[in-house]
């Protein structure tokens, strides 16, 4: 398996509206794109300010293995969400990494 984490940070457009309406969009992934066994999406409530470095919204998803992980980034599900980043995101993270158990 691989784990897929990612970290928003947004411009000055940010809004509360916004950042619902993305994560219901990513809450949709699991239903619509193959290989993925779990996912989360959240807004950032963390009380570390420091550590925030204004990073206010943040996904985690869980893919059966690593092709499953290559075919998400070019799933047009996937792509309608990078589409509605567009004008409000100012940077992003990402890490991908194998799951050893």
């Amino acid at each position: 398996m691989f784990e897929h984490l990612v970290s928003f940070k947004f411009n000055g457009s940010y809004t509360p509206e916004l950042a619902a309406r993305l994560i219901d969009k990513l809450h949709t992934f699991k239903g619509s794109i193959p290989g993925i066994v779990e996912l989360t999406a959240g807004v950032n409530v963390t009380e570390e300010t420091e550590n925030r470095h204004g990073y206010s919204l943040g996904l985690r998803v869980t893919f059966e293995d690593r092709e499953a992980l290559r075919q998400y980034g070019p799933h047009p599900v996937h792509q309608e969400f990078v589409r509605m980043l567009d004008g409000y995101l100012d940077s992003v993270v990402v890490v991908d990494y194998p799951i050893h158990r």
